[in-house]
C-alpha cells in the first residue's frame, strides 16, 4: 500500500488531471470560441453578419445598414467551409485536442493507480504522469496557436458568413472577440502544470529521503561498533 504522503499528493494530481479532462470537453462542446463582425460591401448597401462560433457549430445573424435585420439560425462549422485550408485548419485543431483529451485521460488513469497502489513499472510512476502531462499541455498550446492562425490566415469567420449567406460580396472588414472557449484552454494549460509541479514535489521529497538513508557508512558516528 502507498504510503499516505503517496496518496495524498498523487490524490491531488488526479484531481487536477480530472478538472484539466473536464475542461476540454469543455471546450471541445461549447461554440463560444470566437464572436465576430464581419462587413460586406453590396452594389446599393452594406451588410453585416454577426457570428458566435466553435470547433462544430455555431450561430449566425444578418442586418443590413437600411435597418433591416434577418433572424438569427444555426450552422455547422464543416458544412459552411468550401476552402480546404480553413475546413483543414479546423480539422487539426480537433484531432489535436482530441489527443490533449487521451492524454488528460491517461494522465487521471496513471495518478489514480499511484493514488492506491505502488505500481512495479517505472514508466506508471511520476515519469509517466510527467510524459501524459507534457503532452496534454503542449496540444493545448498548439491548438491554441492554431486557432488564431486560422482566423487571420484564413479568414475563417469570413468563409463562415459567406457560407450562411450565399449573396454576400465584397469582405470589407471583420473584427473579432475570443470567447470563454477558447480562453479556458489556458486553464488546462495550468492544471497540466499544477499536476507536474505537485508529482515533482513528491518525486524530489522520495529521492531525498533514499539518498539519506544510503549515506556512505564512513558518514557513520565514530563511536558506532561496527563489529
Amino acid at each position: 500500500m502507498p504510503s499516505r504522503t503517496k496518496t495524498a499528493m498523487f490524490g491531488s494530481a488526479f484531481f487536477t488531471c480530472l478538472c484539466s479532462f473536464v475542461v476540454i470537453c469543455v471546450a471541445l462542446a461549447t461554440q463560444h470560441w470566437m464572436s465576430s463582425e464581419v462587413r460586406f460591401l453590396g452594389t446599393n448597401t452594406s451588410t453585416t453578419v454577426s457570428l458566435t462560433y466553435g470547433l462544430f457549430s455555431g450561430t449566425c445573424a444578418q442586418s443590413i445598414d437600411a435597418g433591416l435585420q434577418l433572424s438569427r439560425k444555426t450552422f455547422t462549422v464543416a458544412d459552411n467551409l468550401s476552402n480546404t485550408t480553413a475546413k483543414s485548419m479546423i480539422t487539426a485543431i480537433i484531432v489535436i485536442l482530441v489527443l490533449s483529451l487521451l492524454s488528460s485521460l491517461l494522465s487521471s488513469g496513471f495518478t489514480c493507480t499511484n493514488t492506491v497502489s505502488n505500481p512495479y513499472q517505472t514508466f506508471l510512476g511520476p515519469i509517466g504522469v510527467y510524459t501524459w502531462n507534457s503532452l496534454c499541455g503542449i496540444f493545448t498550446l498548439i491548438a491554441m496557436i492554431l486557432f488564431p492562425v486560422s482566423i487571420e490566415e484564413s479568414s475563417l469567420s469570413v468563409k463562415l458568413a459567406q457560407g450562411c449567406f450565399a449573396f454576400l460580396q465584397t469582405h470589407e472588414k471583420s473584427e473579432h472577440t475570443y470567447g470563454y472557449s477558447y480562453w479556458i484552454m489556458l486553464l488546462i494549460i495550468f492544471l497540466n502544470i499544477a499536476s507536474i509541479t505537485i508529482i515533482y514535489f513528491y518525486d524530489h521529497a522520495r529521492y531525498s529521503k533514499k539518498k539519506e538513508q544510503e549515506r556512505p557508512i564512513e558518514n557513520a558516528p565514530k563511536d558506532v561498533i561496527l563489529f
